[in-house]
């Protein structure tokens, strides 16, 4: 009976033998995952490849090719350019973004909105100040102004008076005493 066990030295390159092996078919798994536009994970690739995922582990090449083409996988002439799962979280970081920045504006373009609507509403229902109020202000401020002037007219007439009624009596008492017998 003959020993068909490999000798202890053969081990090695038996060993690096299978993993060229294993390689190659890893490789021709990403390739057609690739062509195929297929769902590129490690643990797909290595099923795929009838190998354990620690063997993709152990190759470090290998395992880097993985996230290297989900970001970035070649595109196909007659499908056009592939869509990656970066590409969709990009465009989708984009769009969160705009409506963040549309729900915002929304918010503003509401609050300008109300208030016009409440300013007109308080001017319209005759309990708000009228739009012309600086106008009314001036005339007031002249109506105050004339109304002092009239009252010192008036002070300064009513000392005529005075000062005319007590020359009248100073008169008429002079009148009086030179006319009257004694």
């Amino acid at each position: 009976m003959t020993d068909t066990r490999p000798h202890r030295s053969a081990r090695p390159m038996l060993d690096g033998r299978r993993d060229d092996s294993l390689r190659q078919r890893v490789l021709a798994v990403l390739n057609k995952v690739v062509t195929d536009g297929e769902h590129i994970s490690t643990s797909a690739i290595a099923r795929a490849a009838g190998v354990d995922r620690t063997f993709l582990y152990r190759h470090r090449d290998l395992l880097e090719k993985i996230p290297v083409l989900q970001a970035d996988p070649a595109a196909t002439a007659d499908r056009g350019p592939a869509v990656t799962r970066a590409s969709l979280q990009a465009d989708l970081l984009a769009a969160h973004e705009r409506a963040a920045r549309l729900a915002a504006r929304v918010q503003q373009l509401e609050k300008r909105l109300s208030e016009a609507l409440g300013e007109q509403t308080w001017r319209e229902s005759g309990l708000g100040a009228p739009t012309d109020i600086d106008a009314l202000h001036q005339r007031v401020n002249q109506l105050e102004q004339r109304n002092i002037d009239l009252q010192q007219q008036l002070d300064e007439r009513d000392d005529d008076l005075a000062a005319a009624r007590a020359t009248n009596r100073e008169l008429m008492t002079r009148l009086n005493t030179s006319t009257q017998p004694r």
